[in-house]
């Protein structure tokens, strides 16, 4: 994964998306082992099945306590509402539990996807929930 060159196409069978691809890549690009070092699709508080529950997009024991899901730019700020507020019970639910959860934006991966993973790493959250 090279900075600005946009996002690569996953590869045939990926699960996700573009950006969480992008987020994943980096991931291995930085010595992260998958199911190791964190978990990809997480369920919390009954997934996507029971109301309130909801999908975390990486979860990590290494470092512990870390969490971050990737938002893409017109899902999560361009439709508002209801979708942001799911976001920000997620990362209070989480913080309830003693897990930071980290934001990271579509467009900040575009940019530069293994300085915006770096920083999600570190507990620096750079996206438009974060405050940027």
């Amino acid at each position: 994964m090279t900075t600005g060159q946009g996002l690569q196409t996953p590869p045939q069978g990926w699960p996700g998306s573009k950006p969480e691809w992008a987020f994943y890549s980096s991931l291995i690009e930085l010595g992260y082992e998958p199911d190791e070092d964190f978990t990809y699709q997480s369920p919390l508080m009954g997934g996507r099945l029971e109301k309130g529950g909801t999908i975390i997009d990486f979860l990590f024991t290494n470092p512990p306590n870390l969490a971050v899901n990737v938002q893409g730019v017109y899902y999560h700020y361009e439709l508002g509402g209801e979708i942001k507020a799911r976001d920000i019970f997620a990362r209070e639910a989480l913080a309830g539990q003693g897990t930071t959860l980290i934001f990271v934006d579509e467009d900040d991966l575009e940019q530069d996807a293994i300085g915006t993973t770096r920083d999600a790493l570190a507990f620096r959250d750079r996206s438009r929930l974060g405050g940027r």
